[in-house]
């Protein structure tokens, strides 16, 4: 059967949110094993460290991560401009700015959620960027900041950067604090409020509204599915990746054979092969895959052993090996 084509826009049906740490390259490596069609995210990237730093190390993918999405933070729209045309040269498929990121140090660089109280500089950098670049940028935001919260004060943002260029909004449906709570709060003490994400779609329906926040399966997107144009998923996804396995199936309707958890981990030994002979310890890669057998029987026997002995001086593709050989083989899941 010949599988569907989709554009950028109906890719982003499903997404994978960008969380520092955790999605650099190796992780996204790892997830396109799993669903060939969700779109993935770099970690944010301020503009100062792509500009002033290593490129390779911000940039370098392996090209079967696309649909790919770099997340830029900042707030000069000739710097940003400059870092998403690079973005565009390594092969990015999306430029998304930063305008959620609560925490102190971001707010001191004068980027990430701030950003909301200032929707005219948002607009310039959209603009800067989109003249430069042929491939879509996006914002990725919260409903509102601090005080600044109503409906009215979120559409006027929304109806600003929207003129600028931006078509795809990814609305993490909270309120950011920006005194008073940490990064980790601010994922969970506002209350959600997608009903805001909702009237939203409906005011813009010229728009592609993306609804972030507490979305922990399948089914609970497809719902969402029903009301706006694309679900991001994130922190349930790191914990439990194999969540992927149907999400082409059930969101794409790409029916094509899944591979089940253990041929996952087969996969990735030559690319663990290949990034160790780059430099790359093998537990910056293992601390990833923890979650891969989550909820089935040897989980936890696959979790001791990668978390006692990838760490070891000398520890190579033996070290998952052995992991692997004490989880029971269960055959894939075909849809």
């Amino acid at each position: 059967m010949t599988e569907p084509s989709f554009t950028l826009k109906q890719k982003h049906r499903l997404s994978v949110a960008p969380m520092l740490d955790w999605t650099n390259r190796d992780f996204r490596y790892f997830l396109r094993l799993i669903s060939k069609h969700c779109v993935l995210y770099t970690e944010m990237i301020t503009t100062g460290a792509l500009i002033h730093g290593r490129q390779e190390r911000f940039l370098g993918h392996d090209v079967s991560e696309q649909p790919l999405a770099l997340q830029l933070g900042g707030s000069d729209p000739t710097d940003l401009a400059k870092c998403a045309v690079l973005g565009e040269q390594a092969g990015y498929n999306e430029i998304n700015l930063n305008v959620g990121c609560p925490s102190d140090r971001v707010q001191n660089g004068r980027f990430g959620a701030c950003l909301m109280a200032e929707p005219k500089l948002v607009a310039e950098c959209v603009a800067a960027m989109s003249a430069r670049v042929s491939i879509p940028v996006t914002v990725k935001t919260r409903l509102g900041i601090d005080k600044l919260d109503s409906y009215d004060f979120l559409a006027d943002f929304i109806a600003q950067v929207a003129h600028a260029g931006c078509e795809i909004f990814i609305l993490h449906a909270r309120k950011a604090w920006l005194q008073g709570l940490s990064p980790k709060e601010n994922r969970n003490v506002p209350p959600l409020d997608y009903d805001r994400v909702y009237k939203i779609k409906k005011d813009f329906p010229q728009l592609h509204i993306d609804i972030n926040g507490g979305i922990q399966t399948l089914d609970q997107a497809k719902y969402h599915l029903g009301i706006v144009d694309g679900v991001m998923m994130g922190r349930s996804i790191y914990h439990d990746p194999y969540l992927l396995a149907q999400a082409d199936a059930q969101l794409y309707a790409a029916h094509h054979a899944v591979l089940s958890r253990h041929d996952v981990i087969r996969e990735m030994l030559p690319y663990i092969e290949q990034r160790m002979v780059q430099g790359c310890p093998i537990k910056s890669i293992t601390r990833h895959l923890l979650g891969i057998f989550q909820g089935q029987p040897g989980a936890r026997a696959w979790r001791r052993h990668l978390s006692e002995n990838a760490h070891s001086e000398g520890a190579d593709i033996r070290v998952l090996e052995k992991a692997l050989s004490l989880v029971p083989e269960a055959s894939a899941f075909i849809e």
